[in-house]
């Protein structure tokens, strides 16, 4: 009987203990803005069969994403920027309309609002 109590209390203990390591991770994605959802959303996209790179894309043999690539991150790299209060004027005055210079703004953004969220969550525990 002993057994049983210490196995269901083992099994009990191990069911809260995972349940509060996925409570922790909802909390990250539900704390996201809906812009950085679009801009993890568009990132993942580059993974879909008719977004990865073309053959001669591949054989340029470049770490920087083709020109067809990178726009498809720019709609969700502006929505991101533009949701910090940055004006479209200024977001072309700093970039000059340059897609890279675009997509790695956002990308400072979006890991700026991460650890924000994260720190968030380190101090409501």
């Amino acid at each position: 009987m002993k057994k049983l109590f210490l196995s269901a209390a083992f099994a009990a203990l191990a069911l809260v203990s995972c349940n509060n390591e996925g409570s922790a991770v909802n909390t990250v994605e539900s704390m996201k803005t809906p812009q950085m959802e679009n801009f993890d959303k568009a990132f993942k996209s580059l993974g879909d069969p008719q977004n990865r790179p073309t053959e001669e894309e591949r054989k340029r043999n470049t770490s920087e994403l083709s020109d067809r690539r990178k726009a498809l991150l720019v709609p969700a790299s502006k929505e991101l920027i533009l949701s910090t209060g940055v004006t479209e004027t200024e977001l072309m005055r700093k970039t000059g309309g340059d897609m890279s210079q675009i997509i790695v703004w956002a990308t400072q953004i979006y890991m700026q609002k991460s650890d924000e969220i994260r720190k968030n969550i380190k101090s409501d525990k």
